[in-house]
């Protein structure tokens, strides 16, 4: 059961992650004036020109009080009885808790959360329950210490989870907790044949969130095991889980930067896997401004090895020239105190030529889920509204965030600098101990043969192959044309970051 915390984050929009998420309003960028002054620079050259991301008005919150709702509260609405939970889980290790949790909460590991049903106003509610939150997809162990707002690269999504959870009620007796129970495994099976990607690590968060509209009613929020719309591909696009650091620049919250308005009630809907009316989900919502302002206050770690100063100040000056464009410059963490500001610009596909697939409308963030989110409670302040192009990010803390490209696709930072050194099917250990802080990404083994030529499931999923649709670490080549030395100080610095 204890791997049952998968469910909740990949559920959520943003999270994700994946589909990841990096959201929230920024005062330090440039104007709009000077962002679409870069656009023309790049048409007159011939190239398509970026997309400016406007800031939008967000509701203010209480950063304590979000860290307290994002590890205590219910926001998931159910999960498994504590009564099963509590006959094969005792208290937590040590390294799996987190400080400043309620007296309910303080022995559970990180990324679950013991609370109270509240049911629909059908029945439902008053069940003691465990469920995940958001941790589970956005927080990780790095250096042994839990990074709250790191990307969680080693959930495996690739089987049937929802199995799992059926599995409890052997250990149950009461009616009411078994019925809450088969709620959570109901929905678990109602989303299962669209939430599996072809390898560990990544999210399928996208198709997930698709699947869960299609089964609520657009107006009142009312399950039906029968889907109102069109139901998502069962091939799952894949989705790294981005560092939530980054949501104190962006203006949108995705990839391809849907989610913008209000990003607390994009944030909240996370939720759309068990609340089933409109009155559960405001609940929700009047506390999730405070969930965003502390996911504001995040920051990201410091490079923990040695920095040699003088080959970055050589990499601050080749990445101001060719990289700040669109990932902004970080004057403060390279140097004494120069400007920092980051553009918030999404760079068209034909420009980045990273894999399209996502970026081409695929899963939420296409057709009908974008029209009833759009009609929904949630539409009433936010919006998806996709560009066709990635969001390039803020680089704070890149040398953590392996893998790397929205899909997950090349394991260590030295590849996206040097495309010719991109593995086309590699595999790594997903021990958190495994990660490189020199290389800055996975320790990795690169492999002659991907997944079709492996006939044995279970390691035939710990490959990732580049070949496979949304999977391919092509494009970003722009540090193709440094000089080898040139491009050991961009790493460099980067390190700074």
């Amino acid at each position: 059961m204890r791997s049952l915390a998968w469910l909740l984050p990949a559920l959520a929009l943003a999270l994700a992650a994946a589909c990841g998420a990096t959201h929230a309003t920024s005062s330090s960028g440039p104007s709009q004036d000077a962002a679409v002054e870069t656009g023309d620079d790049a048409s007159d050259a011939g190239e398509p020109a970026p997309i400016y991301i406007p800031a939008a008005m967000q509701r203010p919150g209480d950063a304590d009080a979000g860290y307290a709702a994002l590890l205590d509260d219910g926001y998931v609405g159910c999960g498994i009885p504590y009564t099963a939970y509590s006959q094969v889980y005792g208290a937590a290790s040590q390294d799996q808790l987190l400080p400043g949790r309620n007296a309910t909460n303080a022995t559970l590991p990180y990324d679950l959360t013991r609370f109270t049903t509240t049911g629909d106003g059908d029945g439902g509610a008053g069940v003691d329950v465990v469920g995940p939150n958001c941790l589970a997809c956005h927080a990780a162990v790095l250096g042994g210490q839990i990074v709250v707002g790191l990307g969680n690269t080693t959930n495996d999504f690739t089987v049937n989870l929802a199995s799992e959870a059926a599995l409890a009620e052997a250990l149950l007796t009461d009616p009411n907790e078994i019925a809450e129970l088969q709620k959570f495994v109901d929905r678990g099976n109602a989303i299962q044949p669209y939430t599996q990607p072809l390898t560990v690590g990544v999210t399928p968060a996208d198709n997930i969130a698709a699947a869960l509209f299609a089964h609520h009613d657009v107006t009142t929020l009312a399950w039906s095991d029968t889907p109102y719309l069109p139901l998502p591909p069962t091939y799952a696009v894949p989705v790294d889980v981005p560092p939530w650091w980054r949501m104190s620049k962006k203006h949108a919250m995705f990839y391809t930067a849907a989610g913008r308005g209000d990003h607390a009630r994009i944030m909240m809907t996370a939720s759309t896997f068990c609340i089933d009316s409109v009155p559960q989900a405001q609940a929700i919502d009047a506390y999730f401004p405070d969930v965003r302002a502390f996911v504001e206050t995040l920051t990201a770690p410091a490079y923990p090895g040695t920095i040699d100063a003088t080959l970055t100040a050589r990499g601050q000056a080749v990445f101001e020239a060719t990289c700040a464009r669109c990932h902004g410059t970080y004057g403060s963490s390279g140097d004494a105190g120069g400007a920092a500001a980051y553009p918030n610009l999404v760079i068209p596909i034909a420009d980045v030529a990273t894999d399209p697939l996502l970026a081409g409308g695929a899963a939420q963030f296409a057709g009908v889920y974008v029209q009833w989110f759009d009609q929904s409670f949630y539409g009433q302040v936010a919006q998806l509204d996709t560009q066709a192009g990635y969001y390039a990010p803020p680089l704070d803390g890149i040398w953590a965030t392996a893998p790397y490209f929205h899909n997950g696709s090349v394991p260590q930072l030295a590849q996206v600098l040097d495309s010719s050194t991109r593995p086309t099917y590699w595999t790594r250990t997903f021990d958190p101990s495994a990660y490189d802080v020199a290389a800055m990404g996975w320790t990795f083994t690169a492999l002659p043969t991907g997944q079709d030529a492996q006939s044995d499931p279970d390691q035939k999923k710990l490959i990732y192959d580049t070949t496979k649709l949304g999977y391919s670490a092509g494009g970003h080549t722009y540090g193709d044309a440094f000089t080898s030395d040139d491009r050991a100080a961009v790493l460099e610095y980067l390190k700074t970051l």
